[in-house]
């Protein structure tokens, strides 16, 4: 356990309960996440204006001495404090509204009469009476005009914890700390290299700036810290698993590889063959693989994964590919069965316990073999003696608990391929700060074409008569036609959203569809109820399957040439690539039509113009990268609670983010243990968590 520090110190401890609590739900528990929870802008102070000169409905500053105060109950429940505010000449009221009075205490031990302070805020009018409704206050020394000039910070806020009770709290911290308690990672040579102040003089520039030009210094260097500190961990972590021993594969066990692409039946890609070149590479060395694979949807990574898993097997050990889904992995053991000239085995949580009881003395025993399984595989009542590959698919949605649990139990350790059919804004994330080597597959596969895409407002009924018609001729053509709706049924009757039960009875009835058999799939059936939908919908028996995203990935029906999405605007980008890249799979020409909802927001159906507008999984990931908050698409920690950058973003401060990984990984080759930097160690210590969450759904 990492040595405690004063800023892993509760808030409770600093600040008191009562205040603690009303930070918690902003995430802030100890002094680190307090000091550096950053203002997101600044206001500033304005001109002074006069009282006589005042208007309604325009924003000022004034200064003004506190006359009176008197707290009144509303009739409507609740309590206000009116501030009778003077200049000298004339009179303001300024209000201050709560629910209880305790609330309001803090605002009647700063306003006492005799005190003068600036106020800034929007003039109102009541009952023919000027007056200032929640202004911002500053109390007024000598030095008015330095304060006039002096940036406002705004925090993040919620009603129980507005911006000045924040801000309050951060003074109080701001006042108790000391340098050698920031655990500032930098020697003095390093921040003068990088234009990097003193770590406690950027924290207290960030929170209380004296000019606009204190804050981008902060921001520089609060940037580097946080760079570094991740980085530094993911150095460390680099440097032990190059400690630790895997199973090297000899380069004859590649002779098999010839045969599995026979029976794949096309040409591999140049990105195919570079990916396989990088693995084998890597796997021909002792030292542990750690790499993600990124291929578009459609590009043939599992073709990839089945000869690297072949080599393996021919090799005499074992290898394990994780889906996160039943379906995906029965179809991936489908595959993998026709295409692999090795054993492949099947094990899902519907599995039977023959089945399970099979599985078992296989590994167990280290029979070399491809298991193919969901978080079954990861029992604790397997043991795998032989195993030297795990292929992780859809890496985002596997923790790394989970993960590592079938690198367990062994006296080596098995390499480790992680693959995504859509690199969403994480995993360029990680691309920047993770642990694993990156390997990419851009283009598709030889006569693979690429799918139009349209968008279509639901209000637009020739265009929506139209689809029907068209969903018909598809099917007649010989094709099938995937309707998407993003819930199930009736149990959520008070939406608008389509759902898949109403959906279907709605299509049955349509005159374009009549005698086209519809059916039905959402994630409440039984694995063998979407299995046999699937391969219903797959030879034929239904040429028309209304459902949920459950489809998203491992689907692979070849004939399907058409996909409707309604109610587009509630996916987010990388679903709604998934969910394109079911149809056209078999090579023929292939279209997905979005529709959206009316009441679709701008950001919306500027999300969806930019799904239409591009086939390449990578450019929709950047483009949401850009589009969304870094902080909410990043993930969550281990503990569950909600972790972000900070200061840092991955686009834009993409050289600081080179620059540190240069920097920590010079650091820990010299000084692994980070025994010469103890601050570094320490901040290291703390920041783990975050180089986990990178990794984590």
């Amino acid at each position: 356990m990492d040595k405690p520090t004063w800023l892993n110190t509760p808030l409770e401890r600093l600040l008191g309960s009562r205040t603690a609590k009303k930070l918690a739900p902003l995430g802030l528990e100890n002094t680190a996440d307090l000091l550096h929870f950053y203002p997101r802008r600044y206001l500033h102070w304005g001109k002074l204006t006069p009282l006589y000169s005042l208007h309604p409905n325009e924003d000022a500053t004034i200064l003004a001495s506190v006359q009176s105060q008197q707290l009144h109950a509303n009739r409507n429940g609740g309590v206000r404090l009116n501030v009778e505010l003077t200049d000298g000449h004339s009179t303001i009221t300024a209000t201050f509204f709560a629910t209880h009075p305790a609330k309001l205490s803090v605002h009647q031990g700063l306003l006492k009469p005799g005190t003068q302070h600036l106020f800034a805020g929007t003039i109102s009018q009541y009952r023919g009476q000027l007056q200032l409704t929640h202004p911002s206050f500053e109390e007024a020394g000598e030095d008015v005009e330095r304060i006039l000039t002096k940036p406002i910070p705004v925090y993040p806020a919620s009603s129980k914890c507005p911006t000045w009770f924040t801000a309050k709290a951060v003074g109080i911290i701001l006042d108790q700390m000391r340098q050698e308690d920031l655990l500032d990672p930098f020697t003095a040579s390093e921040k003068e290299k990088y234009g990097l102040l003193d770590l406690i003089e950027a924290i207290e520039k960030i929170h209380r700036p004296n000019t606009d030009t204190d804050i981008p210094k902060a921001k520089h260097t609060l940037k580097w810290v946080e760079a570094f500190e991740l980085q530094a961990a993911f150095a460390q972590q680099r440097h032990t698993n190059a400690q630790a021993r895997a199973k090297t594969i000899p380069a004859t066990a590649t002779e098999i590889i010839p045969e599995v692409i026979e029976n794949f039946g096309y040409e591999l890609t140049g990105g195919q063959q570079t990916a396989i070149a990088e693995v084998l590479a890597d796997m021909s060395r002792e030292v542990p693989m750690q790499r993600l694979l990124q291929a578009d949807v459609g590009a043939g990574k599992t073709i990839v994964a089945g000869i690297l898993m072949s080599v393996v097997v021919n090799a005499g050990y074992q290898a394990a590919l994780l889906a996160p889904t039943e379906v995906l992995a029965q179809q991936h053991a489908l595959n993998l069965r026709r295409l692999l000239p090795v054993p492949v085995e099947l094990l899902t949580g519907s599995s039977k316990a023959g089945t399970r009881k099979h599985i078992a003395e296989i590994t167990g025993s280290g029979q070399p073999a491809v298991l193919v399984g969901t978080h079954a595989l990861l029992q604790d009542s397997l043991t795998f003696k032989n195993l030297a590959l795990v292929v992780i698919d859809e890496q985002h949605r596997f923790g790394v608990a989970q993960r590592e649990k079938l690198r367990e139990n062994q006296d080596f350790v098995p390499h480790l391929l992680s693959m995504t059919a859509t690199p969403i804004p994480r995993t360029i994330a990680m691309t920047v700060f993770g642990d694993l080597d990156i390997t990419e597959i851009r283009e598709l596969p030889k006569g693979r074409i690429p799918v139009k895409t349209h968008t279509v407002n639901e209000c637009n009924h020739a265009w929506m008569q139209r689809l029907w018609v068209r969903s018909r001729e598809e099917i007649e053509a010989g094709g099938r036609v995937f309707v998407v709706a993003p819930r199930i049924g009736d149990e959520e009757s008070d939406s608008e959203l389509a759902s898949v039960t109403q959906t279907a009875q709605r299509l049955r009835n349509l005159p374009a569809l009549q005698g086209i058999k519809v059916g039905e799939l959402h994630g409440k059936l039984t694995p063998e109820e979407k299995a046999q939908i699937i391969s219903d919908f797959n030879t034929g028996q239904l040429s028309l399957l209304v459902t949920t995203t459950v489809i998203e990935v491992g689907v692979d029906i070849k004939d399907a040439s058409l996909m409707v999405i309604l109610d587009a605007q509630q996916f987010g980008l990388s679903q709604l690539h998934q969910l394109r890249g079911r149809v056209g799979r078999g090579g023929q020409a292939a279209t997905c039509i979005a529709v959206y909802s009316a009441e679709a927001n701008p950001d919306s159906i500027e999300r969806l113009e930019a799904f239409a507008s591009t086939n390449s999984g990578f450019e929709l990931a950047e483009y949401d990268l850009k589009l969304r908050c870094e902080g909410n698409v990043l993930g969550q920690s281990q503990s569950g609670k909600t972790t972000s950058l900070k200061a840092l973003r991955v686009l834009r401060d993409a050289d600081i983010i080179a620059s540190a990984r240069d920097l920590a990984l010079a650091v820990v080759a010299e000084d692994p243990q980070l025994e010469k930097r103890p601050e570094l160690a320490a901040r290291v210590g703390l920041a783990r968590q975050d180089a986990v969450w990178m990794d984590r759904v």
